[in-house]
């Protein structure tokens, strides 16, 4: 088994080594009909790519991505997809001196250990380089998703440096896209930035959480018991380089929480879909129909209440006028002025997101949040202890171009993959179930 896939339907491939001429993947399982051109991927491509700003690996790669199959006329064919990102900036020989030491805190010893001959040359298939081609993948995936899900979305963001977190209460999306660490918290951005330089100089890195928001996901993707939405969220991310943990919704601090404090409580949601006008009149009311209705209070804020007896006097599509009890408002503190009428209560709602969007492995509607922690990165200058290949203890340094902080642009990589499995239970659930079969309310 060379376990270098993952995925049930839509199933991505990756294949390469960070020195290599050449990595890449082939994405097998897209539907076919969606429009995709190597710009729709190179997009996302260049939100990963090294180089961008001084807190990453220096090196000057274009991840310049080429579609050789898969696409014909700018679209999807339903066959497997394969694409291609040239190596073009290798510098192997900064990798001489580790030939046959191993690094402390990376997979060299591991992959020795276990395959008895390893790729030196920046870590060869451990090396985060691999993402490039996750990426790729996750392009696909996102197009695939914005004809299926209008209106879904994925967006990451890191959230801790080391032992600095955001203030949550300053998350802005927005300004994820204005500073060089993707944090939503401006005032994150130029703490990280003085406290990374630092590190930077003194031959050190720092480690990172990454949250990943997947919004306007619908409730029934994933099976319950082994196939659970959340059961494949947490092998994505955890497959990623230098992952070491991962939390879904409120993850680890659930365990401190009473079950009253933990539960996510629902109520039925006030759809405003269709919201008709409504005509106050006095009058005697006849009819058992149920509606919500909402009006201003004495207090100038808003009240709802059900009104279980409403007759509707006149009705012409899309207004309709009601005789409703000037005693039944007055008693709620309510004017006799403008009324709105929903009909229906729309669909449940939940009062909080503790458990991130999944329970019972299956996705409730709310939003998606995983969370993800990455080490520090293990190639500094920073002399450590270790041994080499032959038994003697000795000291390494490592030299070349190296992420002070991989997080940064690990953000990327854990939206692909996000978008990667929702695809995946998309699609499995289509061809399981095709449409949610319960409702509620209805």
């Amino acid at each position: 088994m060379s376990l270098n896939s993952f995925g049930h339907l839509f199933r991505v491939t990756t294949w390469g080594e960070s020195h290599g001429p050449a990595l890449g993947c082939v994405v097998d399982g897209c539907p076919p009909g969606v429009a995709v051109d190597a710009d729709t991927i190179q997009h996302w491509l260049d939100l990963r790519k090294p180089g961008t700003s001084k807190y990453v690996t220096q090196r000057r790669e274009p991840d310049a991505v080429e579609i050789l199959s898969g696409v014909f006329e700018g679209v999807t064919t339903g066959t497997p997809i394969s694409l291609l990102i040239r190596n073009a900036d290798q510098r192997s020989k900064d990798y001489g001196a580790i030939a046959d030491a191993f690094r402390p805190g990376h997979a060299d010893y591991a992959y020795h250990v276990k395959y008895g001959i390893r790729d030196h040359r920046g870590g060869g298939r451990s090396s985060a380089r691999e993402t490039a081609a996750r990426v790729a993948a996750g392009g696909i995936a996102r197009a695939v998703l914005a004809d299926m899900m209008p209106g879904m979305r994925v967006r990451g963001a890191m959230v801790r440096m080391g032992e600095r977190e955001i203030d949550r209460a300053a998350w802005d999306w927005d300004e994820v896209a204005r500073n060089p660490f993707w944090t939503p918290d401006a005032g994150a951005a130029a703490d990280w930035a003085g406290y990374l330089d630092g590190l930077r100089k003194a031959g050190d890195s720092v480690g990172a959480v990454i949250e990943v928001v997947a919004s306007g996901v619908p409730a029934g993707l994933g099976a319950p018991v082994y196939g659970k939405l959340d059961t494949d969220l947490a092998a994505a991310m955890m497959s990623i380089n230098a992952v070491k943990g991962i939390e879904i919704g409120d993850g680890f601090a659930a365990a401190t929480l009473t079950g009253s404090a933990n539960a996510d409580e629902m109520r039925m949601g006030r759809s405003m879909d269709d919201i008709v006008e409504v005509t106050l009149d006095g009058g005697r009311l006849d009819s058992t129909r149920q509606y919500v209705i909402r009006a201003a209070t004495d207090t100038e804020k808003e009240r709802w209440f059900h009104v279980r007896d409403v007759s509707v006097v006149d009705e012409d599509g899309a207004s309709v006028t009601l005789h409703l009890p000037r005693r039944a408002l007055s008693e709620r503190g309510m004017h006799h002025a403008d009324l709105t009428i929903i009909h229906g209560a729309g669909k449940p709602e939940f009062t909080s997101n503790h458990a991130g969007g999944v329970m019972g492995g299956i996705s409730t509607g709310q939003d998606i949040v995983v969370r993800f922690a990455v080490k520090p990165t293990s190639s500094i200058l920073t002399p450590r202890a270790t041994v080499d290949r032959f038994g003697n203890e000795t000291e390494i340094v490592t030299k070349g171009r190296h992420d002070p902080c991989v997080g940064i642009r690990a953000v990327p990589v854990g939206e692909a993959m996000m978008a990667c499995v929702l695809l995946d239970h998309a699609l499995l659930h289509r061809g399981q179930v095709g449409a949610n079969r319960g409702t509620v309310g209805g």
